[in-house]
């Protein structure tokens, strides 16, 4: 028998998912991950490892390089990386210790219905990653292959539900196949590349057309906005790791490790190349590099390894938002992840894909204070504390001050980084109205 909450979907259809739950296993939507559940470290490890050791993690090493000069552009790879593991691996902790996805965790914080503000933005705007990653995955294949857009858009987006059904399952497979893929080719892209020129011209390369363009405080909201979004809800992925140490192996495969790489790739390959205006989200990419060889066997390779390392992402990034929507609607994951997918495809023929860049300062501002908040209340401020109110007003004033900020900082001090203003500044005022009430309240008493 099913023990998610009472909902509103037809007996027959509810007993068609608890079959299918039965076949590919339970996601656990509204209640922890039980012991006996858990998954072991590799498998938790190489669902993240999985997740942005992808070619979009190239392209912003690419943009990062073209903007900030090579030497620039690493440090706020590995700053924003270490930024990353440190955020995600607090937060990946919580998840793990009571096996709690991230609707269930946030509910603790923002309260039993506040916390479907936070996690509702966080799941739509994993969609809309979604979307962005199957729109890109549309355009490079009909680009390079003289394709239709909007078909090549549909059928990455009909697989990429299929990973996405199977659960926390597909996750591990897709990212079994996708790791190693990315692994080899994108160290022979980068190889090949850096061998026309020297490794010193490489890291003094300037920029684009030799202009650094992009600041330090630019570059680290590139690195963290990312993958801030998921990163805040990783409880959806650690809450299946065993323990402790399984948790933060499988966040540290992540960050820096895979999204070290990726970048890498990218960079090292801007950088060698060295090309006047380069285009990475056109054919200035690792996948446009192989098919420039003119190889049969290897663009046969690069068009299945860009549908394989995609279809990595955009099922990561499906599933988060259908664990989170199925919590609030008091449903089912895969359900959901057959509805939002549909609608994610929808609007990937759209070519949402093309504000990229946009997108990445949407997170930095609205997504850093919410697991900011998350973390002060539950390591500092109520440790162990269990859902105990309808809405907690004091998290959401903290997480709007920490989006302000955020934003006057995108619109008028660039040179620092709007994703880690806005998580300091949450932080710091939940953690200053939490000391103050616990103040007042102590002298009412």
């Amino acid at each position: 028998m099913s023990n998610r909450p009472p909902h509103l979907e037809p007996e027959g259809l509810e007993h068609l998912e608890e079959e299918v739950d039965h076949i590919l296993g339970e996601e656990y939507e509204h209640k922890p991950v039980p012991a006996n559940a858990r998954r072991s470290m590799f498998s938790v490890a190489l669902v993240w490892a999985g997740f942005p050791m992808i070619i979009t993690g190239a392209m912003t090493g690419s943009v990062l390089v073209l903007g900030m000069g090579f030497a620039a552009a690493l440090k706020a790879m590995i700053i924003g990386n270490l930024i990353m593991f440190a955020y995600v691996g607090a937060l990946g902790l919580l998840g793990t210790k009571r096996g709690m996805n991230f609707a269930l965790m946030a509910s603790i914080v923002f309260g039993r219905k506040g916390y479907i503000f936070a996690s509702g933005l966080l799941s739509t705007l994993l969609l809309g990653w979604y979307a962005v990653q199957t729109g890109i995955t549309g355009a490079l294949i009909s680009g390079t292959y003289a394709q239709n857009y909007i078909l090549m858009t549909v059928i990455a987006g009909v697989l990429y539900i299929g990973i996405t059904f199977v659960g926390v399952r597909g996750l591990h497979l897709i990212g079994f196949i996708s790791v190693p893929l990315f692994v080899v080719l994108g160290l022979w892209v980068a190889f090949d590349a850096a061998s026309t020129t020297t490794w010193d011209a490489i890291y003094t390369y300037a920029g684009n057309n030799g202009i650094a363009s992009m600041s330090m405080g630019v570059g680290l909201t590139v690195v963290i906005a990312l993958f801030i979004d998921a990163g805040t809800v990783t409880a959806d992925f650690n809450r299946w790791a065993a323990d402790g140490k399984s948790s933060l192996v499988a966040t540290f495969s992540a960050f820096p490790v895979a999204n070290l790489v990726a970048m890498l790739v990218g960079g090292v390959m801007t950088a060698a190349l060295a090309v006047p205006d380069a285009n990475p989200f056109g054919a200035d990419n690792m996948f446009g590099y192989m098919n420039a060889k003119q190889i049969t066997w290897l663009s046969v390779l690069a068009f299945l390894f860009l549908y394989i390392n995609l279809g990595s992402v955009c099922a990561h990034c499906l599933y988060n938002a259908a664990t989170g929507w199925s919590r609030i609607l008091r449903s089912h994951m895969r359900l959901w992840a057959i509805l939002l997918g549909a609608i994610g495809i929808i609007v990937a023929a759209g070519n949402v894909w093309a504000f990229f860049i946009e997108w990445l300062s949407l997170l930095g501002i609205l997504v850093p204070p919410i697991g900011a908040i998350i973390l002060v209340d539950q390591y500092v401020v109520r440790k162990d504390s269990d859902i105990d109110a309808d809405w907690r007003g004091s998290a959401f004033v903290a997480w709007i001050c920490g989006s302000v900020v955020a934003f006057i900082v995108e619109t008028s001090a660039p040179e620092w980084s709007t994703a880690i203003s806005a998580a300091i500044v949450g932080g710091v005022v939940y953690y200053g109205i939490s000391l103050a009430t616990q103040a007042k309240t102590k002298t009412v008493s």
